[in-house]
């Protein structure tokens, strides 16, 4: 297959092309930028080396028309709600790594994301891309939605509790901390070297985008959930996002019982590894690749459940489960040029 990466430029799409140029079912990756067009993705990306077939173009919808099969947009929000239409209806698959089509309620996602939405008729298209839990549904999109990386480790995190009824509905707080790469390649005074280096920042304090988008899955799951507290955190790293997830047990549960709920419920899911009692995942333990590494322990003086979700939120977060998605969409084995092992130390 011939494969579009728009927005070739960015931390996404050089990690999609870092997946895909060794894709058994990919033939060629055919690269676009608005800003870049008519220069080598080298110019931008030395390490990928001067190959002359990775010439960054200009976005011509046509033109991905005539030559590719899917196009990956790994764009900032506000471009493939433009753009992606014209492709779905002649008849290309899409796979959106941007939030334009995530919530299906366009005015809620005009307050958080302080932008116009999509059409109405193309979100409710979107299928929701958390690969372990919308397996069914993704089989048959024609336009994923690729979810956020927060969400990524916060709904895996929680899946086996929320569906099972097995916490209280408001009590869920989610203490989440993100490598600097997840704002981005541009530029921005909070993420220059001088204020991250040995600094430790909260940030969108109760107003991160990414709460109505696990508040929709939540409530999917469980129609009596209520809102989470979710507090965001940047820390002095390139890569990585530890979730640590708290909520009150609705009954007497025990450590045992919930490491089997969690092993039993992934256990069809390569790409989410469970660790034994006692034992907790780090972000470099997920580094380079698309696994999600999970924790959990029971406190019985406290009834609450603590939950530590880890991915790497360029992989799992972003590109890696846009190609497992893809794969899943294509009829091919989820895993397909994904089996890389973490980056140690």
């Amino acid at each position: 297959m011939n494969i579009a990466i728009i927005g070739a430029t960015g931390y996404g799409g050089i990690e999609l092309l870092r997946f895909l140029q060794h894709h058994p079912y990919v033939t060629n990756c055919f690269v676009y930028s608005s800003s870049q067009d008519g220069m080598l993705l080298s110019d931008s990306f030395p390490h990928v080396g001067e190959k002359n077939e990775w010439m960054l173009q200009k976005i011509d919808i046509e033109q991905i028309v005539s030559t590719c099969d899917a196009v990956f947009f790994a764009t900032p929000p506000g471009v493939s709600s433009e753009l992606a239409p014209s492709l779905i209806n002649q008849g290309i698959k899409v796979i959106d790594l941007s939030g334009d089509f995530r919530l299906k309620d366009r005015t809620v996602y005009e307050k958080w994301y302080k932008r116009q939405t999509a059409q109405s008729e193309y979100l409710q298209r979107a299928v929701y891309g958390l690969t372990e839990w919308n397996r069914e549904q993704i089989k048959n999109a024609k336009l994923l939605s690729n979810p956020g990386c927060y969400p990524t480790a916060t709904l895996l995190g929680l899946a086996p509790l929320v569906q099972n009824g097995l916490v209280e509905e408001d009590s869920i707080i989610v203490d989440a901390k993100s490598g600097v790469s997840g704002a981005g390649r541009q530029a921005s005074l909070n993420t220059h070297f001088s204020e991250v280096n040995e600094n430790l920042k909260i940030y969108k304090v109760n107003a991160h985008q990414h709460i109505p988008e696990i508040e929709q899955m939540l409530t999917d799951w469980n129609e009596h959930m209520q809102p989470i507290t979710f507090s965001t955190h940047l820390v002095p790293m390139t890569r990585g996002i530890m979730a640590t997830i708290y909520a009150k047990a609705k009954t007497d549960v025990s450590i045992e019982m919930l490491l089997d709920l969690y092993k039993t419920s992934y256990e069809n899911s390569t790409f989410v590894r469970i660790r034994k009692q006692g034992q907790f995942p780090s972000t470099k333990e997920v580094y380079g690749s698309n696994y999600c590494d999970i924790g959990i322990a029971y406190d019985e003086r406290t009834g609450r459940v603590t939950v530590v979700s880890v991915i790497d939120n360029l992989v799992k977060g972003a590109a890696g489960q846009a190609i497992q998605n893809f794969n899943v969409m294509m009829g091919w084995n989820e895993t397909s040029g994904l089996l890389f092992a973490p980056i140690y130390p």
